[in-house]
């Protein structure tokens, strides 16, 4: 019986660690704070960083614009590289699907609103304001 605790002792990982080695996060510290902050969700449910990650587990995490849903398919507590980093999970198929949806609508609204050449000068800038704050009526 003792065995049993401590193998599953060796295979225990805090779900902020395990972010961390599967290099989604740059530190800890930074795991941490997205998973407090309600950027990572565990099995759909708001995590807490000291969650133990278990095998088949979803995780979906938010970094910048992106969405991620990934399934953990192994556990570890020590960060590699990054090709030993990708094989610690798979990131869903609708997942994919969504972010390259998502990626494709943000490149096209950059085409249907470029950014001017340059910024407006003040003569430019003065008659921004007042268009800003006027009254429709």
């Amino acid at each position: 019986m003792k065995a049993k605790t401590q193998q599953q002792d060796e295979n225990a990982v805090r779900l902020d660690k395990w972010l961390w080695a599967a290099r989604f996060y740059k530190t800890r510290a930074m795991a941490r704070e997205m998973i407090e902050g309600g950027k990572v969700h565990y099995n759909g449910q708001r995590g807490k960083p000291s969650k133990l990650v278990e095998l088949n587990a979803e995780i979906k995490l938010r970094q910048g614009n992106d969405e991620k849903v990934v399934v953990i398919l192994a556990v570890t507590d020590q960060r590699r590289s990054a090709e030993q980093a990708q094989m610690l999970y798979q990131e869903t198929e609708t997942s994919v699907a969504n972010r390259e949806k998502v990626s494709q609508a943000r490149k096209m609204n950059s085409l249907t609103m470029p950014h001017p050449d340059r910024r407006p000068d003040k003569k430019e800038r003065r008659s921004l304001i007042k268009f800003k704050y006027s009254d429709p009526e």
